[in-house]
């Protein structure tokens, strides 16, 4: 088949995230399976506007927004080939593809974005993003099939009106961790992994960190990744008196990530919202375990509660819970050794085989739609 996948970023861009390596991993996958597949984004600095990299082309055109007026002309006028299927992924709002092409378009969705939209733009955007989102995309893509990462944002998708037979689920996988050499920190050490951006609100680690540092001797805090958001947590970091005992790594290597990562006691997630929670998975493959909040959509999907982390409602209850897990060390190991286990069933082949399968049939029966509607018009 000829795929097109459309997303606003690739994991080159520097904002470019968990979502994006999800994509790429699926674009390698099917390319690699004997598919001719092109993945669009926006370009950036440095990057080039065609590239070839694991079996497809990249295609980089536009910035943020306008990505979306780039990609509607590239398919109309055949610039991205004339694809059998379009994936059009939906980070807040889609690329409206459906309005440019004929062939089938499959709408992948990490997570509804409700909660986002006021955290990162003012009211007026807010609101335009949240209508764009909840009530036209559905609009649009009401024929489309849909793909999203978890159960969870599958009933928020069906609570927007998208028909829950039109909505399958394919959970990220993960690739084996690297070896490392680091061993478990000997004073309680908690990690932070992610883009740093308002809505992972990084500055609830640091409040945990600030509440419970006097009980705790030794704390440390490890903040992984980098972003536009960085100044402002290291200022937050600061007033609460606790830049002294966290570090901010900045963007790491996939091993010195894994490195840090097996030398946390718990990681620490309080996003808004997450589709999944690629890195619940990674930091669980070095038997640590994850706390998140229970209301971060696909969150309370990859940490269950009590077996391979906990969940948490607010943040009094994130400070509880690990305060807890600091604590009770066989408790903690307990559920390292559960979310290690259960990290080991998420693999991007399985990934990879579910949207081999699913484009097929979603090819399939567009072609025998045609079929027989050009047979009613013949008979």
């Amino acid at each position: 088949m000829r795929v097109v996948l459309l997303n606003w970023r690739d994991t080159t861009h520097p904002e470019g995230g968990g979502s994006e390596r999800y994509v790429e991993n699926v674009a390698a996958g099917l390319a690699a399976a004997g598919h001719d597949v092109t993945f669009f984004c926006a370009a950036h600095p440095g990057a080039p506007k065609v590239e070839r990299r694991d079996g497809y082309r990249i295609v980089r055109r536009g910035g943020k927004f306008t990505v979306y007026a780039h990609a509607i002309r590239m398919l109309a006028s055949g610039a991205l080939g004339r694809p059998d299927v379009i994936v059009d992924v939906q980070n807040g709002i889609p690329f409206w593809s459906r309005l440019a092409v004929r062939c089938p378009v499959v709408v992948l969705v990490h997570h509804v974005h409700r909660e986002q939209w006021g955290v990162v733009y003012g009211p007026p955007a807010a609101r335009l993003g949240w209508w764009l989102e909840s009530r036209l995309a559905p609009r649009v893509y009401r024929r489309s099939q849909y793909v999203t990462v978890s159960e969870i944002t599958r009933t928020e998708l069906v609570t927007l009106g998208v028909g829950p037979g039109r909505v399958d689920v394919v959970h990220n996988g993960t690739a084996p961790a690297p070896a490392t050499t680091s061993q478990r920190a000997d004073t309680p050490r908690i990690c932070v992994l992610g883009r740093l951006v308002p809505h992972k609100r990084v500055e609830h680690a640091l409040q945990v960190a600030a509440r419970l540092r006097a009980s705790r001797p030794g704390l440390r805090v490890s903040v992984i990744g980098d972003g536009w958001w960085e100044p402002r947590l290291r200022r937050a970091a600061a007033e609460l008196g606790v830049d002294d005992i966290t570090d901010f790594l900045g963007f790491v290597d996939e091993r010195a990530k894994h490195e840090e990562l097996a030398r946390s006691w718990v990681m620490l997630a309080p996003s808004v919202k997450e589709g999944w929670g690629l890195t619940v998975v990674e930091a669980a493959q070095h038997q640590v375990p994850t706390i998140g909040y229970r209301s971060a959509g696909g969150l309370a999907e990859s940490i269950v509660d009590g077996v391979t982390g906990l969940l948490a409602d607010d943040l009094d209850g994130l400070t509880a819970a690990t305060d807890e897990l600091l604590a009770d060390g066989v408790y903690r190991q307990a559920l390292g050794r559960a979310a290690a286990a259960r990290a080991a069933t998420f693999t991007w082949d399985q990934t990879v085989r579910s949207w081999d399968a699913l484009l097929r049939r979603t090819v399939f029966s567009a072609s025998r739609d045609e079929s027989a509607q050009l047979h009613r018009q013949l008979t």
